[in-house]
């Protein structure tokens, strides 16, 4: 065995008919350099192993006992194997996606670093049937020419908020600079100082205003701002008033804000429009009903009545009269990432025109699952199928029952010392600023892991978990982890015992 000096060549282990399978899956190229780069990482051992003491012996198979990674090959046809077997792994990790599905087990439901909403069942199908073939995305069947891209969702859109016209762009920031761009480029928009909000990402109103080449005209205070204060601010530069949602903020104490029917009334008075950045894409709207939501009732679900009172709606905000509002898609609406533009035809018709909206527009697979979605909404099932609205309505026993079950499928006890106790989940997203719904959590601790140790190891399964630690404890909110993925939850804490 002190003769074993030679590894196979990579031709060699190209003719391998289980290297040859994996040519198939992964291609020759890369095939190629996971060969190389294992046999390097062989020679690399075989040389370490070959300059310690006992040299000779160190080249031979190390006992049954060694650990498979310690063990060294003894024969050509040895050395062959390993690299075979080292391979796959190797290209599993080459060719893993950076973009993966997670289980989310933190209780964030609209988490903006997860994806914000999952898209239901509905909109994925649409996606699937439109993305592999080809579609009317500006095909008039009726007319058998060129068509409008943008006439997909605004249908469905009008119909569910009341508007008299809708367009879909990329994102809500791209949405508020279209706006501000088509109709204010040059004049002055009036913002309330308590508005002029800045979102996840460095999103602020103020230098969005800037770039769409609109002046900003600041009114009222931090806390308290009147309906006066926009109507003496008004002048012959003033080509808007904008009202911003704080989404993600709120502002108690000694505080005013004017109703949007106020704001409205001074807009129609001086003749100037009226655009609201809602952000939110709330389309659920009264306490009892909405947008064909049968069902959602604050009286059956009061952990959510707070939302349903507070929470402005997409219709609520046509209803007052304003000219242009702009949502987010892949919020409370939970579709994809869009901003949606709604109100007027003559404001929309003039920022369809914009030159903005050929780079803002958005494609298909947008408009599959924005239509998808909407569906959901017209026909009056999207309480039940749209993921965001299911997890908002699920009630803390049914989630406290899930938690139960994943305790008793973990085979190992004696490792895990798991809790379920109380806990609140967020809708989050920048939405719903201090509203917390209440929840079951399953709290973990492990024997030989810290809290962190096993949240880190939650994070290396497949697939990953994201859980979240409190008071030195894992805790798993089963409200954001869909019902199919509870055994995946399982198998993947038995993975760790």
């Amino acid at each position: 065995m002190s003769n074993f000096r030679v590894l196979p060549s990579i031709e060699q282990l190209r003719q391998r008919p289980r290297v040859a399978e994996l040519v198939g899956r992964f291609g020759h190229t890369a095939v190629v350099e996971a060969l190389r780069e294992e046999t390097d990482a062989l020679r690399r051992r075989l040389a370490e192993a070959a300059s310690r003491p006992g040299s000779a012996a160190s080249l031979l198979s190390l006992p049954a006992t060694a650990g498979d990674a310690d063990r060294l090959p003894a024969t050509v046809e040895d050395a062959a194997s390993a690299i075979e077997a080292g391979i796959e792994p190797r290209l599993a990790r080459m060719f893993q996606p950076t973009l993966r599905p997670v289980i989310n087990a933190t209780g964030v439901i609209v988490h903006t670093n997860l994806g914000r909403a999952p898209l239901c069942a509905a909109a994925t199908g649409q996606v699937a049937a439109v993305g592999r073939r080809y579609s009317t995305l500006e095909y008039d069947l009726a007319a058998g020419g060129r068509g409008h891209r943008d006439h997909h969702a605004a249908g469905l859109l009008c119909r569910l908020t009341g508007a008299e016209s809708a367009v879909v762009v990329n994102n809500n920031a791209a949405a508020t600079m279209l706006v501000l761009a088509a109709m204010a480029a040059g004049r002055e928009v009036i913002v309330s100082r308590g508005e002029l909000v800045e979102i996840g990402g460095g999103f602020r109103v103020p230098e969005v205003m800037e770039q769409s080449g609109a002046i900003l005209r600041e009114v009222g205070t931090t806390n308290r701002t009147r309906a006066a204060d926009y109507d003496r601010a008004v002048s012959e530069r003033t080509a808007l008033i904008l009202r911003v949602h704080r989404s993600n903020f709120t502002i108690e104490g000694f505080t005013e804000q004017p109703a949007l029917e106020d704001l409205v009334a001074v807009g129609r008075k001086r003749g100037v429009p009226v655009a609201e950045d809602l952000g939110s894409g709330n389309l659920i709207g009264g306490l009892a009903e909405s947008a064909g939501l049968a069902g959602l009732r604050a009286d059956e679900m009061p952990w959510l009545e707070p939302f349903l009172r507070d929470e402005p709606t997409v219709r609520g905000s046509i209803g007052a009269g304003v000219d242009v509002v702009c949502v987010s898609g892949d919020k409370l609406l939970g579709g994809p990432q869009a901003g949606i533009i709604l109100g007027k035809r003559a404001p929309l018709d003039a920022i369809r025109r914009h030159p903005l909206m050929r780079a803002l527009r958005v494609d298909k697979m947008t408009y599959a699952a924005l239509t998808g979605t909407l569906m959901e909404y017209v026909t009056g099932r999207a309480a039940d199928s749209v993921p965001v609205l299911r997890m908002m309505t699920r009630s803390p026993e049914s989630i406290e029952a899930r938690a139960r079950a994943v305790a008793l499928a973990v085979g190992a006890p004696g490792s895990f010392a798991c809790e379920i106790v109380d806990g609140g989940s967020t809708i989050g997203g920048g939405t719903t600023p201090g509203l917390t719904l209440p929840t079951r959590l399953l709290a973990l601790t492990h024997a030989r892991l810290s809290a962190d140790g096993l949240e880190a190891a939650l994070r290396a399964l497949d697939p990953p978990v994201i859980a979240r630690i409190e008071r030195d404890r894992v805790v798993l909110d089963l409200r954001t982890v869909f019902e199919d993925e509870d055994a995946s939850l399982a198998r993947g804490l038995n993975a760790i015992v």
